[in-house]
């Protein structure tokens, strides 16, 4: 983590599953300024509000056995689902020359849905990644804990 920059002019995405911050360093490496470029949120409401049917039944080939299959997670789809369209509007901005470095910072979770819709142009960009949860904090919060835990260099 030590090895990371934040580039002026480039990307900080802070994100989980339900909002994405995309803040732009307007200072330089050292000392960072960061500005608000984009605010994604998605209204996610628990699962048991998004679908209520009841589990699925599935019956053994032979004899008379039942079992049930487990209830969808909808809450997680639509987590999946924003992270996607998020993962495509990075790509899209890399692509057009909005920006040509990022740095990701999610939940571990969050990281970790993420990465599989990373695009090979995304990748060549991204700059570096680190695993923790700041999207509820302010602007300025965000940047004085990636200034402490060192992951701004």
């Amino acid at each position: 983590m030590d090895k990371m920059r934040l580039d002026k002019g480039g990307w900080l995405v802070v994100c989980d599953g339900r909002k994405a911050l995309i803040l732009e360093n307007l200072g330089d490496e050292m000392f960072p300024n960061l500005h608000t470029r984009e605010v994604h949120e998605q209204p996610n409401p628990s699962t048991s509000a998004q679908g209520t049917d009841a589990p699925g039944r599935l019956h053994a080939a032979t004899g008379g056995v039942r079992s049930s299959v487990e209830q969808t997670d909808w809450h997680d789809e639509a987590e999946r689902a924003f992270l996607r369209s998020l993962a495509g509007r990075l790509d899209a901005a890399v692509s057009a020359g909005e920006t040509t470095a990022l740095t990701m910072v999610a939940s571990p979770r969050a990281l970790g849905m993420i990465r599989a819709d990373y695009s090979d142009v995304m990748r060549k960009a991204l700059r570096g990644e680190v695993g923790k949860d700041l999207v509820k904090l302010p602007v300025y919060e965000i940047e004085k804990q990636l200034l402490q835990s060192g992951a701004a260099k």
